[in-house]
């Protein structure tokens, strides 16, 4: 199920068979936790609503997750979140993603955090780097980011960590399984 903001987004995945709830992370979202037991959480601001919806938006997704009974929630991040007065124009998003992070953590909710490099719109090749501090900057593909997500939804696989990700040489299922 995906959580869409606006009807022609909704009217966009129902046509691909993925069934969708409205929802807005600004407002109450208990409605959008129903028949659900996992999240991934990939929304983003763009840079415009920051503390609105990359910090706040995450919190509020958090608490409802926790009070729906979620068994897992997967959090999409980026490289820089620990020391975000190193993210230049980045900074104020690397803050409240840290917020937001904190928030997680200290949840009670089973998370993953995934912190991947920049992303490109090449095509995936189904292969990472995968480390809980890769101390190097890099990136990785959209398609590689999303399947990392996925893979990281199973129940055996990463519990409660934080990692970073960059475009590598293990295959995708392997390295979330390695950790």
């Amino acid at each position: 199920m995906a959580m869409v903001r606006k009807q022609e987004q909704k009217e966009r995945f129902e046509s691909e068979q993925v069934t969708t709830v409205l929802a807005n992370l600004e407002e109450d979202l208990s409605q959008a936790l129903t028949q659900i037991d996992k999240v991934i959480f990939v929304a983003g601001s763009g840079g415009k609503k920051v503390i609105e919806i990359d910090q706040n938006g995450a919190i509020r997704l958090i608490d409802a997750a926790k009070k729906a009974g979620i068994s897992k929630f997967v959090m999409l991040d980026s490289m820089g979140t620990d020391d975000p007065s190193q993210g230049g124009d980045l900074e104020d998003y690397l803050k409240a993603k840290q917020i937001a992070d904190k928030h997680l953590r200290a949840s009670g909710l089973d998370y993953v955090i995934v912190r991947p490099g920049a992303l490109t719109n090449e095509a995936g090749k189904g292969r990472i780097e995968l480390g809980s501090k890769l101390d190097k900057s890099g990136s990785i593909t959209r398609t590689d980011v999303a399947k990392t997500l996925v893979e990281v939804l199973d129940d055996d696989v990463m519990q409660n960590q934080t990692f970073e990700i960059l475009e590598g040489k293990i295959p995708i299922e392997e390295a979330v399984r390695l950790n």
